[in-house]
């Protein structure tokens, strides 16, 4: 049996099979971090095509900690009608509707990528006074108020999630932003006790991990996705995730979303098709924690395979998405199997 195509238990939810969409940047909400209607065709429109979940982009809980003007926001009321007929989109075409919840820190306050990308000059804040990159602003450290004031927006965000309709909620801790920037050497210099050692550096994002898990009932289940690596020298690194990895186990956290870098720029990435499975791997075989793979998986056969040697328990699919909504029917059809389509869109297929 292809395992692509079976379903996954997470607690109370049931994931039709193991092939996530996984969240996206689009940087195509209003300047007030509301949905648009590119939001309500993009993300429905690969539920159709087959995902079992959707995870929505990286969602900002305080207007600062956004990457861009245009990304979406939850930290407020205002967001929820649109949030709402989104969720209900989701999960009309077929999948479980999820949410990334997220805060940019030092990385703030960017232009869109086709508007050059670079630093607009937002205040930004971060664990240590040290700018992601030549050009970018130097970031206020947090002290422990403003850390409790971020800490309850993410509470906030999840409260609010589950409101929406969100039936899955993910912490974005990865990729340099504010909670991945606690976790490395390279970017939290700190002396207090949330930096230094391992155990301090790792004590903010498992405070806001804990708080998060509280929150929700029992049946949603929180997933965190981290960078397994910095690939650079003195950074955070594999030995360093698999000790976060038992943390997060402890506090109830379902699965672990794997992927690396974006800490410090110039790295030398070794990018091949898969390079970032075998993250999986070793915190789903040396932890016993779920893990979802990622990065430049784009074939049914190397997504099945990676199943099939107990690598993962989910296949996050990204970029192949943005080129090929459907691609989750053609997965099927390669493996010999016949797509699950909700029967209101049968016609179509």
């Amino acid at each position: 049996m292809a395992l692509l195509f079976s379903p996954l238990e997470l607690r109370g939810q049931r994931l039709k099979n193991r092939l996530p969409m996984s969240p996206m940047c689009q940087y195509s909400a209003t300047e007030g971090g509301e949905v648009t209607d590119w939001h309500l065709l993009h993300y429905p429109t690969r539920a159709l095509g087959g995902v079992g979940l959707v995870l929505v982009e990286a969602t900002a809980v305080l207007p600062e900690g956004r990457i861009s003007p245009f990304d979406l926001g939850i930290w407020s009321e205002d967001h929820l009608p649109g949030l709402r007929e989104l969720a209900r989109r989701i999960g009309e075409a077929g999948a479980v509707p999820g949410i990334q919840l997220a805060h940019a820190g030092r990385k703030a306050g960017t232009a869109r990528p086709w508007e050059g990308g670079g630093p607009l000059g937002w205040r930004v804040v971060g664990p240590s006074p040290i700018p992601f990159a030549e050009g970018y602003p130097v970031p206020e450290p947090l002290d422990e108020g403003g850390m409790a004031r971020v800490l309850e927006a993410f509470v906030e965000g999840a409260k609010r999630a589950l409101r929406a309709g969100f039936r899955v909620i993910e912490l974005h801790m990865a990729h340099g932003y504010l909670l991945s920037s606690f976790l490395s050497p390279l970017s939290n210099r700190r002396e207090d006790r949330y930096g230094g050692s391992l155990e301090g550096r790792m004590r903010f994002p498992l405070e806001v991990a804990e708080a998060v898990r509280r929150a929700l009932p029992e049946e949603v289940p929180l997933l965190v996705r981290v960078s397994a690596t910095d690939w650079a020298e003195g950074g955070w690194g594999l030995e360093d995730t698999l000790a976060f990895a038992e943390r997060l186990k402890a506090l109830g956290v379902d699965l672990l979303d794997l992927s690396s870098g974006g800490v410090v720029p110039g790295v030398k990435v070794p990018v091949a098709p898969g390079f970032q499975v075998p993250f999986a791997d070793a915190v789903r075989k040396r932890v016993g924690l779920k893990t979802g793979a990622v990065g430049l998986i784009t074939a049914p056969e190397q997504a099945e395979s990676i199943l099939q040697t107990g690598s993962a328990d989910l296949v996050l699919l990204g970029r192949v998405l943005l080129r090929e909504p459907y691609w989750p029917h053609r997965a099927a059809s390669a493996l010999g199997l016949k797509p699950g389509v909700p029967p209101q869109y049968q016609r179509a297929f």
